[in-house]
């Protein structure tokens, strides 16, 4: 376990590898709100490190291990500059940054501050501000208010997540005996999906992302994904591709690993 501390009560947790040679690139990842480093950590990195590539995987502040101060705002603000704190630190070799959801926005504003990376993926991240958006965010606070992340998953994984997915993994929810409990107001997951996931900025400069930039979407994520916004916003991409996952979801890391890898092996020996 490494650690990188931010003040008495504050730091982040990583897990860091080096890639086989200083020629290869290191995968650096930003984890969606409610997700943590075993999102990435548990096949997808294994089969990159295989590969003789590098990674470095984080929790944010308020997600497992990654303990925060009580009553400081757990801000995109906040997060951005830690992620900026991590990689000057850390200085990964070739870095590349792979966002996933809302990670894809943490990422791509690091990229915009000047930290600079060879490449950057976004999984499941174009979308604009809607009223459309905004209720989505209001809603998952609202559940996690009322019975916690158990009640958010039962209720929104099958929106989520691929037909795949959620036939082999539907014995594993909805309990019959199982609690609903609201989780509490200072706890990470809910300050993170209140304070960060309903007031985040998602109007990002793409155009100012001067750098490869690989967009890869899940076709079967029945909640964030528009595919019109998705054609708009990935035209304004100065150096853009695109991946389309039809057996995949919003979650491809925990869906797709295998596939994902396979995609994310072929990005870096090409802008390698």
């Amino acid at each position: 376990m490494s650690y990188i501390r931010l003040g008495p009560q504050d730091g982040l947790y990583y897990e860091h590898h080096l890639p086989a040679s200083d020629a290869n690139a290191t995968f650096v990842f930003f984890n969606a709100l409610t997700g943590d480093t075993s999102a990435w950590e548990s096949v997808l990195c294994p089969i990159l490190r295989n590969a003789d590539l590098g990674t470095l995987a984080y929790n944010i502040r308020g997600q497992t291990d990654s303990p925060f101060s009580h009553g400081v705002e757990l801000s995109e603000k906040l997060i951005v500059a830690d992620a900026v704190k991590l990689l000057k630190e850390v200085s990964p070799v070739r870095p590349i940054f792979v966002g996933l959801s809302i990670g894809g926005l943490f990422a791509s504003r690091v990229c915009l501050s000047g930290i600079e990376a060879i490449g950057l993926v976004l999984i499941n991240t174009l979308r604009r501000d809607s009223p459309r958006l905004k209720w989505i965010g209001d809603s998952l606070v609202r559940a996690v208010e009322i019975g916690g992340l158990p009640l958010f998953r039962d209720l929104f994984l099958p929106l989520l997540m691929s037909e795949d997915w959620l036939q082999k993994n539907r014995p594993n929810f909805l309990q019959s005996d199982s609690e609903y409990t609201a989780l509490e107001p200072d706890s990470g997951h809910y300050k993170l999906l209140s304070e960060v996931g309903r007031h985040a900025d998602w109007n990002i400069p793409y155009e100012d992302l001067n750098l490869p930039t690989l967009v890869i979407t899940g076709l079967q994520d029945h909640v964030f994904l528009e595919r019109d916004v998705v054609e708009t916003i990935f035209t304004r991409i100065p150096d853009g591709r695109r991946v389309d996952m039809p057996n995949a979801g919003h979650l491809i890391p925990s869906e797709q690993p295998e596939a994902l890898a396979e995609v994310l092996i072929s990005f870096a020996k090409e802008i390698s």
